[in-house]
């Protein structure tokens, strides 16, 4: 396997056929058409269609921190603390972070890996003064493993994404950066991630929108998300490059509630991954795929 490409989208997972409360079933996408009641396991541009468990066997609903952990670790975080955490990462969720996280794993096997998630200046800022910084799970995943985080300078020479790869909420907090279009960014993410054996890129405004019941963003999110996917899609070569689309609890495909779902989450992968046919029962599967592979 040349290299990997892991797309995670918070809050997505696989809901009914039910239009009123699933944008995916709304509005028309080619790359998550087939998610709803029972999918077919083939999807476009020849990818492999599995779900995943997300609750992991503990009783409540799904949470960021304990579902992120889990997926960048393939250890069960939340059976681990005994409970789903949302938001941010508990200390006992940092250590296990800190021990298991897939870019630390990769990058000590010699990988050239990265998150290219673009950070706005604040963040470094921050990190300059010695100021405490509220990091997420991927952002603690990458400082457990010693990477560099890109700035708004990779994003004006399109080496990285911002995690709303549009740039119009960099742009509403002031920052002087161009607007992306989905394609634009769906092909700089696909042909940056080539520099890279193993590359994360993180997505989480379709779990803001999730929680807002907002039928109108939800809609454009499923668009949005689709055309990026699309772009991706298009300017990767399979030869080379596999990419796993995934997420960590489902959310957005469900707007009769503001909470999360105990719905299994979407795993779709392309290239020599789907060739292989891998076979998924939970979250916990994603890590044990890519380090096998790499």
């Amino acid at each position: 396997m040349s290299r990997i490409l892991m797309i995670f989208v918070d809050g997505l997972g696989v809901g009914e056929r039910d239009s009123s409360k699933n944008p995916f079933a709304a509005v028309p996408s080619r790359i998550f058409r087939d998610f709803l009641d029972e999918p077919r396991s083939d999807v476009v541009e020849g990818g492999r269609a599995m779900r995943a468990d997300a609750s992991l066997g503990v009783a409540g609903l799904p949470q960021s921190a304990t579902g992120q952990t889990a997926l960048l670790t393939g250890i069960n975080a939340a059976a681990a603390i005994g409970r789903h955490v949302n938001g941010f990462p508990t200390r006992q969720l940092r250590d296990i972070l800190h021990e298991h996280s897939i870019l630390k794993t990769l990058k000590e096997r010699g990988l050239r890996v990265a998150f290219i998630n673009v950070f706005n200046p604040l963040f470094f800022e921050a990190l300059e003064k010695g100021l405490p910084v509220r990091a997420s799970v991927t952002t603690v995943a990458n400082m457990a493993a010693s990477l560099p985080f890109f700035g708004v300078g990779d994003l004006m020479e399109r080496r990285a994404v911002y995690q709303d790869f549009t740039n119009r909420l960099l742009i509403e907090k002031g920052f002087d950066v161009p607007v992306f279009t989905p394609e634009e960014a769906g092909e700089i993410l696909a042909r940056s991630a080539v520099r890279y054996d193993f590359c994360l890129y993180e997505y989480f405004q379709s779990d803001v929108v999730g929680h807002s019941q907002n039928r109108l963003k939800a809609s454009e999110e499923v668009s949005k998300l689709d055309a990026f996917m699309l772009a991706v899609l298009a300017n990767c070569d399979f030869g080379e490059t596999s990419i796993i689309l995934t997420s960590d609890h489902g959310n957005l495909e469900d707007l009769s509630t503001p909470k999360h779902t105990r719905n299994p989450v979407p795993v779709l992968v392309w290239g020599k991954l789907a060739a292989c046919g891998p076979q998924m029962t939970s979250i916990l599967d994603v890590v044990p795929l890519i380090t096998d592979s790499l």
